[in-house]
């Protein structure tokens, strides 16, 4: 029988992330998303999800349009796509959101964005010259240029930046940068390019990430008043509450899919332009138990029961789960070898959560200390300190 159990790790929404093209105008030196051959979404292919998702599930959806650089497809598409989608899933309730480099964001599809009331999330790697030794000259001015528009139309845009083995160095220089400008900073790892003949060069070291995450931590801490750390809130979350609060940190399989330029149906945005991850096409209206008979479905309930026998033995299982199915099973060519590369970056961050909630809370290693300091009091802004945030 096919395997489409729904997951007790976390009850995520369901999402489905849309990419309208993989085509980018960027020339981001760690790149392992775009394509410049790549199609552009068609509004037929719009109006086939819909028909494809009125069957698929009952419950509410969230539409995110990802890349490549999802603006490419134009504000006619946006124009046409929104009411569509908005209109066409109901009773199901719908929200959207973005990710892009708002190089070609003008007045027009800020307006519409406005419309529809649709979050931004961006990318910048730091100040000008870092950004932009990292993604290509010129790249800042670009997206600043593109934030700057869709600001004056009221939509809140937030920028997530890339952490190399380069930018790491850098890491104080970074989290001021987010200071100062009183941005939110959400953060993550350089994978393997996709472009040159060093994938490698600028992927970060998983100690390196883990040495990042604590440092990251302590800053914020010391800046809880001043600024958001999202990455941070997201790790403890997990921990206090014993279940991840990302999609890297859950079973996310069938609540987060993907639809590719052509209608092809993947299991995340991140497999989107490889034949082997084609799960379906909504062309065809596929339904849950169709989609479970691809090898690519498989694969990742395969991913999720290797989880389970070989880190069963881990304290932070139920709110880590092994990471990220993509990071651990690409760089294999498909393969279950083992489990997100970034397992040892984890493990570092939540032991130090754990511990020092353990030192905060109990004035000890362990809840074999048997007595209880103030939470509420601690002698600085410690862990609990983010949980009363």
């Amino acid at each position: 029988m096919a395997r489409t159990e729904q997951k007790s790790a976390i009850n995520m929404p369901f999402h489905v992330m849309l990419i309208p093209t993989l085509g980018c105008p960027g020339k981001c030196n760690y790149c392992w998303s775009s394509d410049e051959k790549s199609p552009v979404m068609s509004i037929e292919t719009i109006k086939e999800v819909v028909e494809w998702l009125k069957d698929f599930r009952e419950d509410s959806v969230t539409f995110t349009f990802h890349g490549g650089e999802p603006l490419l497809a134009g504000a006619d598409f946006y124009r046409e796509a929104l009411p569509i989608l908005n209109e066409g899933v109901k009773p199901k309730k719908v929200a959207f959101a973005i990710q892009t480099n708002l190089w070609k964001m003008t007045d027009e599809i800020a307006e519409i964005f406005a419309e529809y009331n649709i979050p931004i999330g961006s990318s910048l790697d730091g100040p000008k010259e870092l950004n932009d030794f990292q993604r290509g000259e010129g790249y800042f001015e670009n997206t600043m240029r593109g934030y700057r528009i869709a600001k004056e139309h009221g939509l809140s845009v937030r920028f997530i930046t890339t952490f190399t083995s380069h930018s790491e160095k850098f890491r104080e220089n970074i989290f001021h940068f987010y200071l100062e400008n009183g941005w939110t900073l959400k953060f993550h790892p350089a994978l393997p390019s996709l472009r040159g003949d060093e994938p490698e060069k600028w992927a970060l070291d998983p100690e390196e990430y883990g040495k990042l995450l604590i440092y990251l931590l302590d800053k914020y801490l010391e800046n809880m008043d001043q600024i958001e750390v999202m990455n941070i809130d997201h790790l403890c979350k997990g921990v206090f509450g014993g279940r991840g609060a990302v999609c890297t940190f859950v079973d996310c399989m069938g609540d987060v899919l993907a639809v590719g330029p052509d209608g092809s149906i993947y299991p995340c945005y991140r497999f989107v332009g490889m034949p082997e991850y084609v799960m379906g096409n909504v062309y065809d209206h596929p339904g849950i138990e169709d989609l479970a008979k691809s090898d690519a479905w498989k694969l990742m309930f395969d991913y999720k029961e290797y989880v389970d026998q070989n880190c069963k033995d881990c304290t932070h299982i139920k709110y880590c789960r092994g990471g990220c199915p993509y990071n651990a099973i690409t760089p294999t060519n498909g393969e279950i070898k083992g489990v997100d590369p970034h397992c040892i970056s984890y493990k570092m961050i939540f032991d130090e959560i754990t511990k020092r909630v353990n030192e905060e809370m109990f004035g000890g290693s362990g809840l074999e200390m048997g007595f209880f300091q103030d939470p509420m009091k601690p002698s600085k802004p410690g862990i609990m300190s983010l949980m009363f945030k």
